[in-house]
């Protein structure tokens, strides 16, 4: 046996070792794969500090390896997470896509609702997308026209379009159709034949700040269809069931800042939200400290974070992004010192963050802020909404989710409450009892178009959608 097959050997031999810590199973087709590819790929390809290889992803799906391209993808975006976030995130072992389907399997018997998890892969050359749904094989679709820059032209055009409130309907149509195309109808078919009513999206860098709740096939937006959600990955993914309607909520949150434009309507976003059905505590300006975030939580295990203040994801490395509170920054390397994992956090929301746009270390900030916090759960919006708009769908979206405690649902059927202009600040009856709301906000109540996207479809849930 010559140096080469040697060689060959002994690195299939370690890749296997590897992974078998993991409790993973590796089909011959895969090892086939593994000495197919490159010299450069094979040193990390399906390890699990792998970064994710368009090479070795397209040869394994040319071979309908499926369950080893989920894999790879899955070790090669929490690799890039570990680092965006400098250090280890925290994960249980890596899942099997049948794993996969088991636990989407088991979810829809215990709540009814029947999830469906979707892999989006831009690659230099297409777009590579897998379907996972309950009890059944995998899907692959290949879109050959979508390569990444395309996709990434896309999304941005599309962005743009929602992101301004005094755009026409046909401009963001047309762009949310197009995007759409590429993520939906190739799948469509089999999702409806399925009846699947959640879809769960695991995306790739230049997709993770699409705001697909209105992307739209000409005639309806895709929240119309199906509850909808990001994660990271879902070997990130935290399954513990929660029954969220038994908590209560810790509202906290900044009317006034220093450096900051105000946010006048947050001390009525802060009552609404513990005054109506919700029990829990407001704290405002002053209160809203670390000190007293931590300090509340030891004093009783609140359920639901709620925090009504600037936070932003922004371009450069980890340190760059934040949450204000009143007292102090807490970036996104800090966020895990708040300990929202101790007790568990159901569910943690930011009314006014912003990400930027086209940005892929924001993107990742973005997309795994929940892992990073610790919680089960964020609610956050891809731009900052005007403080009427997020007043408005706060409220209702508290309201909902007393309804339907599903997280995911509550948040759609928010959110399709207001393209259909079912949600007004002036009919609201938590407005309505209370007399503080500032009269620049007043002034312009009447002027408000609630049912654009860019006051709704920018809230997305990232993490455990039930």
């Amino acid at each position: 046996m010559n140096k080469i097959k040697l060689t060959l050997l002994a690195l299939s031999m370690l890749s296997l070792s590897i992974i078998g810590l993991y409790g993973l199973r590796i089909s011959r087709e895969s090892l086939n794969t593994f000495n197919s590819v490159s010299p450069a790929a094979k040193s990390t390809t399906l390890l699990p500090v792998s970064r994710l290889q368009p090479e070795v992803l397209t040869k394994l799906l040319d071979n309908q390896d499926i369950n080893s391209a989920i894999i790879h993808v899955e070790q090669g975006w929490k690799q890039q997470y570990d680092e965006y976030a400098q250090g280890k995130l925290p994960s249980n072992r890596m899942i099997e896509v049948k794993e996969i389907s088991r636990i989407l399997e088991q979810i829809h018997q215990q709540n009814g609702t029947k999830s469906a998890l979707i892999y989006a892969v831009p690659t230099p050359k297409h777009l590579e997308l897998i379907l996972v749904t309950p009890g059944k094989s995998p899907i692959h679709q290949r879109i050959t026209k979508a390569k990444r820059d395309v996709v990434v032209s896309l999304v941005s055009k599309f962005r743009k379009d929602i992101v301004n409130p005094n755009s026409q309907r046909s401009d963001y149509l047309s762009s949310g159709k197009q995007v759409y195309d590429l993520l939906i109808s190739p799948l469509e078919s089999e999702l409806q034949a399925q009846g699947i009513n959640n879809l769960i999206f695991c995306l790739g860098g230049g997709l993770r700040t699409v705001p697909l709740a209105a992307i739209s096939d000409g005639k309806q937006f895709l929240v119309e269809k199906y509850s909808l959600g990001i994660i990271p990955a879902f070997n990130l993914l935290d399954l513990q069931p929660a029954n969220i309607t038994q908590t209560q909520v810790l509202a906290m949150g900044a009317s006034e800042f220093k450096n900051k434009e105000p946010l006048p309507a947050v001390p009525l976003e802060l009552s609404s939200i513990t005054s109506d059905k919700w029990q829990g505590k407001s704290l405002l300006n002053q209160e809203f400290t670390l000190k007293n975030l931590k300090k509340q939580r030891a004093l009783y295990p609140f359920g639901i974070v709620h925090l009504a203040t600037h936070a932003e994801f922004s371009p450069g490395s980890v340190q760059q992004s934040y949450i204000q509170f009143w007292d102090a920054q807490v970036r996104l390397d800090e966020i895990k010192s708040l300990g929202l994992d101790k007790p568990l956090v159901k569910l943690l929301v930011l009314s006014a963050c912003r990400t930027a746009l086209g940005d892929a270390q924001a993107e990742l900030g973005f997309a795994g802020f929940a892992v990073m916090s610790r919680a089960q759960a964020v609610i956050a919006s891809l731009w900052s909404v005007d403080d009427g708009g997020t007043l408005a769908l706060m409220t209702h979206f508290y309201q909902q989710l007393k309804a339907n405690p599903m997280k995911a649902e509550a948040l759609r059927q928010t959110q399709i409450a207001m393209l259909k202009q079912q949600v007004s600040l002036q009919n609201n009856p938590s407005i309505r009892r209370n007399n503080s709301l500032p009269a620049e906000v007043v002034a312009n109540l009447d002027n408000r178009e609630l049912s654009h996207p860019y006051y709704w479809a920018g809230f997305t849930l990232i993490g455990n959608p039930w």
